[in-house]
């Protein structure tokens, strides 16, 4: 059987979305890895629990992870706890600001689950600081998504080579 990439991911404005799929596409690149893309709100604790890898995407909303990915963690939580110990993970932030309170709740979370980050968390910025400008659809700049992708591809590698 395939090792198998979940990608859990929430996005308000499509910045986060635009992210995963990058990450999704560059996983897909290695072909003997399954690459799974759930949204948050329809991920449950069976699949965390098939996955060999995580990839955990959120937009920074307030300083904070959003309401969407938090809500799969409550879910989820201790349904997979002690049962994923030292799996791999990664996370990416679409962030207004610096994102780094997104990446602190998930790291907290990911700990618990005793998780095993492989990957600096990707952060792109926006930079939206305006009412409208948080509000509108976001564009991922290409060489964000490059990045993006190369974390995919990454990561599958691992998978498949049997380094994580």
């Amino acid at each position: 059987m395939a090792p198998t990439l979940l990608i859990v991911y929430h996005s308000m404005t499509g910045g986060t979305r635009q992210m995963a799929e990058a990450v999704r596409d560059g996983a897909a690149q290695e072909g003997s890895v399954a690459v799974r893309l759930l949204h948050a709100a329809q991920a449950q604790a069976a699949d965390v629990l098939g996955a060999h890898a995580l990839v955990l995407a959120t937009p920074e909303n307030l300083a904070a992870m959003s309401g969407q990915l938090k809500d799969f963690f409550d879910r989820c939580y201790y349904d997979v706890l002690d049962q994923v110990n030292g799996r791999p993970y990664a996370c990416l932030v679409c962030a207004g600001s610096d994102g780094q309170g997104a990446v602190r709740q998930i790291e907290r979370i990911a700990t618990g689950w005793r998780l095993r980050r492989v990957a600096e968390p990707l952060v792109v910025c926006t930079h939206a600081q305006t009412r409208e400008a948080i509000l509108a659809p976001k564009h991922i700049a290409p060489q964000e998504l490059a990045r993006c992708r190369a974390l995919g591809e990454a990561l599958a590698a691992g998978l498949a080579l049997g380094v994580f």
